[in-house]
């Protein structure tokens, strides 16, 4: 584990069946998830290794029943994992008691999930606050923080609504809202706008980065659609069959799929408006006249590509030259060459 990671997943094995760690104890290395089902055990998780850097955000993807949302509450000890470890700033959970694991909770994770898990019964204010209550916290102080955090994601004049009194975006607003309250380090978001409709669950992806931006928290988010995991993720992982087939940025994955089954994910994408200038920039390379800023993607680039006759334009992060990017690799890119 780095000194920057925040969650560290070592060989984590989750299988379901009748003695799971007794099995895992025998098995030979390199068994297949099909071979290990013949055995009468489903390898929810399978040998994954990974880790989350602080201030990151993680975005893990697959289809139904790839293991995502199995890794993720191995994350949390939601499962109990059959082999391997999982840490949390060094300390491995797997070793904490049932007391300090609920002190680690309560302290440090945050969770929202696809089901927004409101109680129908209280206002707003009283569901953001309720995590806080749960705490023990008293009456004044948690009616203060849940006034911030309701602030904080948009839904200021609202404190006494119900939730049946909101829309499905003013209701997701309001569980973010309740993961928020306890100022938590790590967030674990479980698919929590694909039950929105496309147009709410847009304004969502752009409140989570605007909320991102201001408190940079450590970020798991499950989704099973694409365009938004290029869109929020700092990396994305790919699941398939219990196991991480990769593990890269956006660009990467994008530009240099390592297996089929996640050049599969990446075939109809625009990689246009997903590789960067960053990510085309090589040390080796000089150019010169006006650098364009790494964080700039081809698409952005596309007039300056189509008219500049350079072959090597500079490229800066921050203001630092970083190296030049080839123009005719990004104009491939442009006009979907390989």
């Amino acid at each position: 584990m780095t000194d920057q990671s925040v969650i560290a997943a070592r060989n984590v094995w989750k299988l379901f069946g009748p003695d799971p760690k007794g099995y895992l104890a025998g098995m030979e290395a390199g068994r297949s998830f099909d071979a290990i089902r013949a055995d009468g055990y489903i390898a929810g998780v399978k040998d994954v290794s990974i880790e989350v850097a602080r201030g990151e955000i993680l975005v893990i993807m697959g289809l139904s029943g790839s293991g995502k949302s199995t890794l993720v509450r191995c994350f949390s000890r939601l499962h109990e994992v059959s082999g391997g470890t999982v840490s949390i700033e060094g300390t491995d959970i797997g070793a904490l008691s049932e007391r300090d694991l609920i002190e680690l909770r309560r302290s440090k994770m945050g969770m929202v999930f696809q089901s927004f898990g409101l109680l129908p019964h209280r206002t707003v204010l009283e569901n953001v606050a309720f995590p806080l209550e749960m705490r023990g916290q008293d009456r004044h102080a948690r009616r203060e923080r849940a006034l911030e955090v309701v602030k904080l994601v948009g839904l200021e004049g609202r404190e006494d609504y119900f939730p049946r009194e909101l829309s499905g975006g003013q209701q997701q607003r309001v569980g973010i809202a309740r993961s928020l309250a306890i100022e938590p380090d790590i967030w674990f978001l479980d698919e929590p706008f694909s039950a929105l409709d496309p147009l709410i669950r847009r304004e969502m992806q752009d409140e989570f980065l605007r909320l991102q931006r201001m408190l940079s928290k450590t970020i798991v988010f499950i989704t099973h659609d694409f365009d938004e995991a290029l869109r929020l993720a700092d990396r994305i992982a790919i699941m398939k069959d219990g196991g991480v087939e990769q593990c890269a940025t956006p660009d990467e994955i994008v530009l240099n799929p390592a297996t089929p089954y996640v050049a599969k994910f990446t075939e109809d994408v625009d990689k246009a408006r997903v590789v960067h200038a960053g990510s085309l920039a090589r040390r080796d390379l000089t150019g010169e006249g006006v650098p364009v800023d790494a964080k700039a993607s081809v698409q952005d680039l596309a007039r300056m590509l189509v008219q500049d006759a350079r072959a090597a334009i500079p490229v800066t992060r921050n203001g630092a030259p970083i190296g030049a990017m080839p123009r005719d690799e990004a104009l491939d890119i442009l006009v979907g060459g390989t």
